[in-house]
């Protein structure tokens, strides 16, 4: 195999003719093994008609509690991690040809036939296939924590991000002071990983990370505060509402820019990419980290990336409200695709800032600005405006 689509021919293969002969394994169990371990015969029965039709699959499932309706479905699959590792697959590869097409250079082109489609499939089965390393010195349990920890954040993240007033995981009536809660999270798994890593190069850029995130994090929280002023609730669903004659992004515009600009911080996106300054920290705090740790740390980030774009376009650009032309759902994807394409071009065009001017953005210019902000919502309340 001198390609990938070779690889992924010779994937295919093996994965029909495991579909093909998995019925002839599969019966024998069911029929012979299961009752003996106390399984009843109906349920047995059942799950040999499913095998056959495909809607009675769908109807066992649902009555194993696992159907598209359940808790467990919406976790792991849609809206939830699944569909999120998904999205964020897309977004890596949207990302590299929009700068390839800004930058006039060559992007992703050769695994698969069409625009180098299947580019970021064959980064991750090199990273499944490379080794794990771990430094001699390193810190192991905490090392290894890292990676997990990071994926939790942002599952969690992700939890109470609604897409539409019928698709969500869980919603609460403090759903934003329950995001923020997780958030908070982020500079002490990343602070321990560059601790745990026993790196210089990884220490320093956790240190980095760390000052980026707590000078951030103030202005992140109170940009919000208007939001919540004028729709009078901390309930995303109840915030998408209240934008339904007007989007907050108008009397909130301030507050808008200080939550995006914020956001780029948290996210750690150029100019604020400081922690893994590649030209100074060789990767920061991801330095010492390979293979799938290395992976899903890529992928916790991308997927904090799709859970702050939907954040802010529930906050600021109505979420799922437009015309009834559309359904909500395809409102939502088209802000999230503008969204998503400012954060990106901002990479295309911008450079590194130094860790004095971040820290003096943050504290001097974005925390004056979100408490103005606080004031002008308090006004257009008070006016009745909104």
């Amino acid at each position: 195999m001198d390609t990938f689509e070779e690889f992924l021919k010779r994937v295919i293969t093996i994965a029909f003719w495991l579909l093909l002969l998995g019925p002839v394994i599969v019966l024998p169990i069911i029929l012979l093994v299961l009752p003996q371990f106390g399984v009843p015969v109906e349920v047995a029965n059942r799950f040999l008609i499913a095998l056959i039709n495909p809607l009675g699959m769908l109807q066992f499932i649902d009555s194993l509690g696992l159907g598209p309706s359940s808790l467990f479905f919406k976790i792991a699959a849609f809206p939830g991690f699944t569909f999120a590792a998904l999205f964020a697959t897309l977004v890596i590869l949207y990302e590299r040809k929009l700068l390839a097409k800004m930058q006039n250079r060559v992007g992703p082109l050769y695994a698969g036939r069409f625009e180098g489609i299947l580019q970021p499939i064959a980064e991750l089965f090199k990273l499944i296939f490379k080794e794990l390393l771990t430094p001699e010195k390193a810190d192991k349990p905490f090392f290894w924590a890292v990676p997990f920890l990071a994926i939790a954040v942002g599952g969690a993240f992700l939890a109470l991000i609604p897409l539409s007033p019928e698709i969500y995981i869980a919603k609460s009536e403090i759903g934003l002071v329950i995001i923020f809660a997780i958030l908070s999270f982020t500079p002490l798994i990343v602070l321990t990983a560059g601790w745990a890593s026993a790196n210089k190069f990884s220490f320093i850029g956790g240190l980095r990370a760390l000052h980026q995130l707590v000078s951030y994090e103030i202005p992140l929280i109170l940009s919000t505060i208007g939001v919540v002023m004028l729709s009078g609730s901390l309930d995303l669903m109840k915030i998408v509402q209240a934008q339904a004659s007007m989007w907050f992004i108008l009397p909130q515009f301030i507050g808008a820019a200080v939550f995006f600009v914020t956001m780029l911080a948290e996210l750690e996106r150029i100019p604020f990419d400081l922690p893994e300054a590649d030209s100074e920290l060789v990767a920061g705090w991801y330095t010492e980290y390979s293979g799938m740790h290395f992976g899903a740390l890529q992928l916790a980030n991308y997927i904090k990336l799709y859970g702050f774009s939907v954040l802010f376009t529930l906050l600021f650009l109505g979420g799922w409200n437009g015309p009834a032309i559309l359904p909500p759902l395809a409102w939502l994807f088209m802000k999230l695709f503008i969204v998503i394409s400012f954060i990106l071009v901002i990479r295309g065009t911008n450079t590194r800032i130094r860790i004095d001017q971040l820290i003096k953005l943050g504290w001097v210019y974005l925390i004056p600005l979100a408490f103005a902000n606080i004031f002008i919502a308090l006004a257009v309340a008070s006016l009745g405006i909104v």
